[in-house]
C-alpha cells in the first residue's frame, strides 16, 4: 500500500496598500512573481484613492461614488491580472485616519491568511500621509494578530517578515534599497496591470523607468554568474526588521 505525500501548504503573501493603484506602482512584480509559483496573494486596499489619486476622473465631472467604482474596477482588473485576491476597506483617502476598527479588520485579515510575509508601505512620506497611516496600521496589526488574547476571530500568526515597498519620492521618506527583486520574467504581467489604472496613466512610464534603473542596480549587485538578461526589471524593497537565517547569502 502507497501513501501519498501530503503536499506543503501554499505560502501566503498579504499586501497591505492605501490607495487603489498603490500596490501596482511598488508591489506588482513580488504579487506576479508569489502568483505565479502558486501561492495565495491577499491585497487589503484600504481606501479607493477617490479623492486625492483621481484628478482625471474629478476634472471630467464624476461624482465621489462614481470615482469609487472607477477606482475599484482598475484595482480589480489589475489585481486579477497579477493573480491576487483584493479586499476593499473603503476607508476614506485625504486623509486615511487610523482608527481600532480599521485596526481590527487588518487583524482578522491576518488571521484570515496567515501571512508567510508581508508588502506595505515605509513609515515616512512627507508627501503623503496616507501611507505612513498604512504602514503603522499594518504593523499594529501584525502584533495584535499574534496576539492569543486579543478579541478577534481566527488562529494566531506567527511573526511573517514585513517588507516596505518604494515610495514615490524615495529620497525624501528616508527610504533605502536594501533588498532588489528581480522581476524580468513578470515584467510584462506587471506592465499590464499597470496599464489598468487609467485614472493614473501619467505614472505608467515613471515606474517602468524606475523597474528598469532598479534592474541596473541589481545586477551591479549580483555577482557575474547569474546569467541575467540585458535588460533586467527590479523592485526595491527595505525591512523594518531583522532577517533571521542559519545562512548568510
Amino acid at each position: 500500500m502507497t501513501h501519498e505525500k501530503a503536499s506543503a501548504p501554499s505560502r501566503s503573501t498579504l499586501v497591505i496598500t492605501a490607495h487603489a493603484g498603490d500596490f501596482v506602482w511598488r508591489a506588482g512584480g513580488a504579487i506576479a512573481l508569489a502568483a505565479s509559483r502558486g501561492e495565495r496573494v491577499t491585497i487589503a486596499c484600504l481606501t479607493f484613492g477617490e479623492r486625492g489619486e483621481s484628478a482625471k476622473a474629478w476634472r471630467e465631472g464624476r461624482s465621489l461614488e462614481e470615482i469609487k467604482e472607477i477606482r475599484r474596477e482598475e484595482a480589480e482588473k489589475a489585481a486579477a491580472i497579477l493573480g491576487a485576491e483584493i479586499v476593499f476597506f473603503d476607508a476614506g483617502d485625504y486623509p486615511l485616519i487610523a482608527t481600532p476598527e480599521l485596526t481590527d479588520r487588518l487583524v482578522g485579515v491576518y488571521r484570515q491568511t496567515q501571512p508567510d510575509i508581508v508588502l506595505t508601505h515605509p513609515l515616512d512620506d512627507p508627501y503623503n500621509g496616507d501611507h505612513p497611516a498604512a504602514a503603522r496600521m499594518a504593523l499594529d496589526a501584525r502584533v495584535l494578530a499574534q496576539a492569543i488574547g486579543y478579541p478577534v476571530e481566527g488562529e494566531v500568526i506567527g511573526a511573517p517578515p514585513v517588507f516596505f515597498f518604494e515610495p514615490h519620492q524615495p529620497e525624501m521618506c528616508g527610504f533605502k534599497p536594501e533588498v532588489l527583486l528581480d522581476i524580468t520574467d513578470v515584467w510584462e504581467t506587471k506592465r499590464r496591470a499597470m496599464e489598468c489604472l487609467a485614472a493614473q496613466q501619467h505614472l505608467w512610464d515613471y515606474y517602468t523607468d524606475l523597474a528598469v534603473r532598479r534592474g541596473v542596480q541589481l545586477k551591479r549587485n549580483a555577482g557575474p554568474n547569474l546569467g541575467l538578461p540585458h535588460r533586467t526589471c527590479a523592485e526595491a524593497y527595505m525591512r523594518p526588521y531583522p532577517q533571521v537565517t542559519g545562512e548568510l547569502a
